[in-house]
């Protein structure tokens, strides 16, 4: 089963996981300036449904944050989440949601598991991963698709 992970944020992590086989990348969602508030939930909404549709996902996990930064962090993360409910429930596809500190602990071993400490346990897990600078927010996406597929059949 196709699997998206999502570490929803105006940098959205994004990983397809195929069988074991894991594509990610990040979406950069912040407005241009003079765009509306909603401008990136549009944008949102759009790469989502393209992502799930084309790969045929079968399954999105996402990282079920429970406290934010500040208001507006809480505010962009509450619409995100709203946009993949609503575009997840007109394609009929199941969402999971994943505590953050799972997700450090499948990871790393520890549920406090800092950024830095994230993206090297990605680098190690998966060594063909090539970039030029690594996000945590793309390696939180694989580690989210990864945990997604435990119990889900690859077959």
């Amino acid at each position: 089963m196709v699997i998206l992970g999502l570490d929803l944020g105006t940098t959205t992590g994004w990983a397809v996981r195929d069988g074991g086989v894991c594509a990610s990348g990040m979406w950069l969602l912040k407005p241009p300036r003079g765009a509306a508030f909603g401008y990136r939930f549009r944008e949102f909404g759009v790469l989502v449904r393209g992502v799930v549709v084309h790969d045929e996902v079968g399954l999105v996990a996402y990282e079920d944050v429970k406290a934010h930064a500040g208001t507006l962090a809480a505010h962009v993360y509450g619409g995100f989440l709203a946009i993949l409910e609503v575009a997840c429930g007109d394609l009929g596809v199941p969402l999971k949601a994943l505590g953050v500190g799972a997700i450090k602990k499948f990871a790393t071993g520890k549920g406090n598991a800092d950024k830095e400490t994230m993206v090297l346990a990605a680098r190690r897990r998966w060594p063909e991963w090539k970039r030029e600078k690594y996000d945590h927010n793309e390696a939180d996406a694989r580690w989210i698709a990864e945990l997604g597929a435990m119990g889900v059949n690859d077959g």
